[in-house]
């Protein structure tokens, strides 16, 4: 791209942020993924609507692709910029809009993090329920982007549950403003679902009315030790039946090792292979006193060795760290994801069967694995030997991930479950969605996108 180009940009947007720095390009050209080296044309940061339809227009006129940019925490590559794109970081419009105490929806930019919107609405005595562990740093553009879900979808759902309505800039530079809120609108489809979860290769959303909630009762903490995979789904059916769930995840020893190498307090003398972490309602006797008769039921059918319930905000912010720290404690031994999704009721046959592939394919690699038990997303985290060559890791994991896309597809799953396709499960799409699906996804971006210039290469190709 000649500087001529970016001229043009700059010039006709005197205000715009607009960076060349080679720490920037660098900075803001990748997300979590390691994968590739990031290598995008410049970073635009634009502060309002209008200078995102100015980017695209600018965009359209010199055909070059562009990349939208929140708090890139992603990991399936779907904010990388590596072949000349244009990053358009929307970190600088990050404000709460509006709220509206009828309606209970607050009004927010995409850059804004998650955790702000969370403490806005917790300003106004409400909840935006979605939640997970780059809370500080994700925002919810991104959110919006992949239809993030995270800890306490089993209560909640993902984050399409709690979109209002939305704005997004289409990649003509058209400005469609998506079911403005309402409850009930039947007239059409419904434009602002198909954004939601489509990683910026339609739109780039520039603005998203949020729903609120009150805020859940009084909850505690469990933190069970399982002797072993099958118990499980015993221990979730009890929890299930008895509790009000708010959450219900899982993690194995290994897992554990490495949130304690990280700082974590020990919870149990013995290491179990399973733990699980189920958060309930616990604002009276009678619940508290369930979860008690809960865990020794579980202890009396051998499906728990031993326990913990907190008794302080302090022991229960303990006890979730040992499940939210896992991600941050791996980080460094860069792993390779996988993140899976099937049926509940399909959960026990599937973790059979890929405990079996892992075994078999990884007999001298650090395999960790945890994930929402109550809503069927398992996570899987490869660590990389030292002394294998980068290349030969990823080739690795990549039969492996074929493997487990082909026994998904058997029983009816997704390659991904909350982070999207991005570019990392681009080649494995095939196996959850049908041709006439893909190609009825490609028709739809050909008519929102129809240069095809927002995050090209991301989903699928475009021939």
């Amino acid at each position: 791209m000649p500087s001529s180009a970016l001229a043009v940009l700059a010039g006709s947007l005197p205000q715009l942020a607009l960076s060349t720095d080679p720490g920037d390009l660098e900075h803001y050209g990748r997300d979590w993924t390691r994968r590739w080296t990031p290598a995008p044309l410049a970073i635009a940061r634009p502060a309002d609507i209008g200078e995102v339809q100015a980017i695209v227009r600018w965009a359209l006129a010199e055909r070059v692709a562009l990349v939208p940019s929140g708090g890139r925490t992603g990991l399936s590559g779907g904010a990388v910029a590596a072949h000349g794109e244009l990053v358009v970081s929307f970190e600088r419009m990050n404000r709460v809009l509006d709220f509206d105490p009828a309606d209970r929806t607050l009004t927010v930019q995409p850059g804004l993090p998650l955790e702000r919107l969370q403490q806005a609405a917790a300003g106004h005595g409400l909840l935006y329920p979605v939640d997970f562990a780059a809370r500080g740093s994700c925002t919810i553009g991104g959110n919006i982007a992949t239809n993030a879900g995270g800890i306490r979808v089993i209560r909640y759902g993902n984050t399409r549950e709690w979109i209002a309505g939305v704005k997004v800039v289409t990649g003509t530079g058209e400005l469609l403003d998506l079911n403005r809120g309402l409850i009930k609108n039947s007239s059409g489809y419904d434009l602002r679902h198909l954004m939601i979860g489509s990683e910026g290769t339609l739109g780039l959303v520039v603005e998203a009315r949020v729903r609120l909630t009150d805020p859940p009762p009084a909850s505690s903490v469990m933190l069970l030790a399982l002797p072993a995979m099958d118990a499980l789904m015993q221990v979730f059916d009890v929890c299930r039946r008895r509790l009000a769930l708010g959450a219900f995840e899982f993690f194995t020893d290994r897992a554990l090792h490495h949130v304690l190498a990280h700082g974590a307090q020990r919870p149990f003398e013995e290491t179990a292979p399973f733990y699980v972490v189920a958060e309930f309602d616990a604002a009276d006797e009678a619940q508290q006193a369930a979860a008690l008769a809960v865990f020794e039921q579980c202890l009396e059918h051998g499906w728990v060795t031993d326990g913990a319930i907190s008794q302080s905000a302090a022991q229960a912010a303990a006890l979730w760290r040992l499940r939210e720290g896992i991600t941050e404690s791996l980080a460094a031994h860069r792993p390779y994801k996988n993140d899976i999704a099937v049926r509940i009721g399909a959960i026990p046959a599937f973790m059979h069967q890929m405990q079996a592939i892992f075994a078999r394919e990884y007999p001298a690699f650090d395999v960790v694995w945890f994930g929402h038990i109550g809503d069927g997303n398992l996570h899987i985290n490869v660590l990389k030997p030292a002394d294998l060559a980068d290349a030969a890791f990823i080739e690795q994991c990549e039969h492996v991930t074929r493997l487990l896309s082909e026994t998904l597809q058997a029983c009816g799953g997704s390659i991904s479950a909350e982070h999207g396709i991005g570019l990392v499960k681009k080649k494995y799409l095939a196996g959850t969605r049908s041709p006439a699906e893909i190609e009825v996804m490609r028709g739809i971006k050909r008519v929102l996108d129809p240069a095809g210039l927002l995050n090209p290469g991301k989903v699928f190709d475009t021939p």
